[in-house]
């Protein structure tokens, strides 16, 4: 079947795009200092906490990247599998968000300093925006998928308005609209894919028409991956969620545990259908579209539904994506302003200013990811960097602060040294060597060097205590 523009399509989009602005702009109001507009006012109830996470967590990332390519390119059952990491995940953190809500600070790097010390601050600081600006970069670009798709617009042109919604909605409320916005996107989503599943299937001519025009590959276990390659892609989402900075804050402003604790059964929950859903979807895609880019599996569907039913999915799809998108530029912005600024620039800084220099760099970071995804040739491709740098550079570090009483400094700041080091060399020193991704390598690299320097300096501290005595 050949991929055709739908420009009616184009209508979900721009009622979708007019009512989040409206939102933003209308809570944009409510937020009368930095602290609501970092963690938003520490109000967010279980409805719209799980909201929140669900669209932050599931962004192009799942409708471009994750589950999307590699249905289509790969097959069903390594795609099914990418819900697994998310489930521990969001396991773990249920296991964690009280310590996390006691620790009170507004960026993971404060928790790092408090463990670490300040040099440990810097160094999160700096790695977290790198990866987060890598991860708004392919929101950017999803959203110019979306309408290529629906108008025949170059992907370069919708990715440069993409950029200017996602900015925007950051920029004018904060957290205090943006959570808003991500519970309302987050339940469009589950709503359009719940209906979008069994209609798709039935245009495509049910299981056995999609499996006979699918490679018999995409039938297997692992797809055309090695077991070894599967893991590349399966690694990197689960050690971003153990780390990521956007779900400790949201975890801290919700309005106590037991709202958090709701809140993640019911992203929980969210997940089991909506990552499912998106594989089903690709999946069905690809015996429909063989040859399309793999990035725009799911959105194509939406051109040949009934237009009522694929409007709601491009919507869907387009709130995901806006959501993550604003959702990690936010975050990335506090950590200019708190970690950097506050600390080396102004620390007398009154509240007003701290605010305006949050927006500032929430347009200045926005830029700078537009700038970025230019160098990557696929979504999939700049996910995989992107989770592997916080991954491997943030993750082992922040576990250690809850999980190992006995982890020091120099274990700490060595670990996240590594982990960004050993990403870099083997994306780009060496080329993703065996067309493997750098998560195989970089993580346990990571976890290694924190345990063994950690415990080489504790019994070094240790002998030269009992020296001195």
């Amino acid at each position: 079947m050949e991929l055709q523009q739908n420009v009616h399509l184009l209508w979900f989009i721009g009622l979708y795009a007019v009512l989040m602005i409206g939102i933003g702009t209308y809570l944009s109001k409510k937020v009368s200092s930095s602290s609501d507009f970092v963690l938003a006012g520490r109000s967010l109830g279980p409805f719209v906490l799980m909201g929140t996470l669900l669209a932050t967590w599931t962004g192009s990332g799942s409708i471009s990247g994750g589950e999307t390519s590699v249905a289509y390119s790969f097959g069903l059952i390594p795609s099914l599998m990418l819900v697994v990491p998310t489930l521990i995940g969001i396991g773990i953190l249920y296991i964690v968000a009280p310590k996390i809500r006691e620790f009170g600070k507004y960026t993971v790097s404060g928790i790092l300093e408090a463990k670490y010390g300040s040099s440990a601050r810097n160094l999160s600081s700096f790695i977290i925006i790198l990866a987060y600006v890598g991860i708004v970069s392919y929101q950017m670009k999803g959203f110019g998928f979306i309408l290529n798709l629906t108008t025949g617009m170059s992907v370069g042109l919708g990715t440069a308005i993409g950029a200017a919604l996602i900015i925007f909605l950051a920029m004018i409320g904060g957290l205090r609209s943006v959570a808003q916005t991500d519970a309302i996107s987050g339940f469009l989503m589950v709503g359009g894919l719940l209906i979008t599943v069994p209609t798709i299937f039935i245009i495509a001519g049910g299981w056995e028409e999609i499996v006979q025009n699918v490679p018999a590959s995409h039938m297997t276990t692992t797809g055309d991956l090695t077991t070894i390659q599967l893991i590349g892609y399966l690694l990197p989402s689960l050690f971003l969620l153990l780390g990521d900075q956007n779900m400790y804050q949201r975890l801290a402003s919700s309005t106590g545990d037991r709202a958090s604790r709701k809140g993640q059964i019911g992203w929980l929950l969210a997940m089991l259908i909506i990552s499912p859903a998106i594989s089903l979807i690709s999946f069905a895609s690809r015996s429909l579209f063989p040859s399309i880019d793999p990035g725009m599996a799911l959105m194509a569907t939406t051109t040949i539904m009934p237009i009522a039913i694929g409007g709601i999915l491009l919507a869907a799809a387009a709130s995901f994506i806006i959501t993550t998108g604003n959702s990690y530029l936010l975050s990335a912005a506090t950590n200019l302003t708190y970690d950097l600024y506050l600390k080396y620039v102004n620390p007398e800084a009154s509240d007003k200013l701290q605010l305006k220099v949050t927006k500032v760099s929430i347009v200045l970071l926005g830029a700078l990811a537009f700038i970025i995804i230019s160098y990557f040739p696929s979504v999939l491709s700049v996910q995989m960097y992107a989770y592997t740098v916080y991954g491997a550079g943030i993750t082992p570090a922040v576990l250690a602060v809850f999980f190992w009483k006995r982890v020091n400094a120099a274990g700490g700041i060595s670990s996240m040294i590594a982990g960004v080091a050993s990403t870099l060399i083997w994306e780009v020193v060496l080329q993703k060597p065996f067309d493997l991704n750098s998560v195989v390598i970089a993580v346990p690299v990571a976890i290694l060097v924190l345990i063994i320097v950690t415990l080489a300096t504790t019994n070094k501290n240790r002998s030269s205590n009992q020296l001195l005595a």
